[in-house]
């Protein structure tokens, strides 16, 4: 009888013991890397899915968010999240290019009609089966964050896509891009996203395309002589996890962040387009380039000029993911 007892109390005295500890046990560190300013709709939506983890998983989770670089580059950070370095990234959805083809839809010109049409695209079966388009190369994609369209700057003047021959335009590294200026007659050069202002400045380079958002916060309006309204692609992005971290998350916690994230892509993709009109009303208020709206027959001058792009990638995209893309714009 005595031996049970003892037994029962050290028994007891193990069991609070542990409890401190367990009570104790460190947090899960997230750290958030991205590349761009923290009042674009990226940064924002960040840190607002910093804000709602945090909430949701008090003493349980800690997101660190780096802006601007501040880790890696965006020629570094996948290899980072793939290392370890970093446990949550955003990159544009044309950094995907060396994991998948698939992805490469989204730098097709002139693809999307309007943000609402990428919505649906990315709500549809094939665009929510590209978020796990990467996962046995160790990837695993939770959210599409929308910034908006793309609009094409330079430091001379243009108009017509023919104007805009033998210029050198900075491009993301994707295959898509690099063979839409080449169509032009233009010549692309891959550059990390924090070189492109003094690229710009200092003739490295002679023009950029780029949201609203982007072109107003890195302030590329004030190294170029023109900015043209053509809307001809979309920049959205994709947060990404590395695969074996995420699935070694208790459910708990995975849950947790799954909520905060959805909640936070709501947040993010609803102030997108407002926040590129914003800067859009800037750029062209501080009046250092100058902002040109296309007519109707200018801009089907550049559809026109973009579209044999198309069928250079058809293969490696997949018919059946143009098909639904070209269907979103139809509801």
């Amino acid at each position: 009888m005595i031996r049970k007892t003892l037994s029962t109390i050290a028994l007891c005295a193990v069991a609070l013991a542990m409890s401190p500890a367990q009570a104790q046990d460190k947090p899960v560190v997230i750290k958030f890397s991205h590349v761009v300013a923290d009042n674009t709709p990226k940064g924002l939506a960040a840190m607002k899915f910093k804000e709602l983890a945090e909430k949701k998983l008090p003493g349980l989770v800690v997101v660190e968010v780096f802006p601007n670089s501040q880790l890696f580059g965006d020629s570094k950070e996948l290899e980072a999240l793939l290392l370890g370095d970093v446990q949550l990234i955003a990159p544009s959805l044309s950094k995907f290019d060396r994991y998948t083809k698939q992805l490469a839809i989204y730098d097709l010109p002139f693809l999307f009609n309007d943000t609402a049409a990428v919505d649906r695209f990315q709500a549809s079966p094939q665009g929510q089966a590209l978020l796990k388009s990467m996962e046995n190369k160790g990837l695993t994609g939770l959210a599409y964050w929308h910034n908006g369209a793309k609009q094409l700057s330079s430091n001379k003047s243009i108009l017509l896509p023919e104007s805009v021959k033998g210029q050198k335009f900075r491009i993301q590294a994707s295959d898509v891009l690099e063979a839409q200026f080449k169509q032009l007659g233009a010549s692309p050069q891959k550059m990390a996203f924090a070189e492109v202002y003094q690229g710009l400045q200092t003739g490295v380079v002679d023009g950029q395309e780029n949201t609203w958002s982007n072109i107003y916060s890195k302030k590329f309006h004030e190294v170029q002589d023109t900015i043209l309204e053509t809307n001809h692609g979309v920049i959205d992005y994709m947060v990404v996890a590395n695969k074996g971290f995420w699935d070694k998350l208790s459910p708990k916690v995975r849950l947790g962040l799954e909520e905060a994230m959805l909640e936070a892509t709501i947040y993010g993709n609803s102030i997108a387009e407002e926040k590129n009109q914003e800067a859009k009303a800037k750029v062209v208020s501080d009046n250092k380039a100058k902002v040109v709206q296309l007519t109707p027959e200018q801009q089907k001058a550049w559809q026109a000029a973009m579209e044999p792009v198309w069928k250079k990638f058809e293969a490696d995209i997949g018919q059946a993911n143009i098909q639904a893309a070209q269907a979103a714009n139809k509801q």
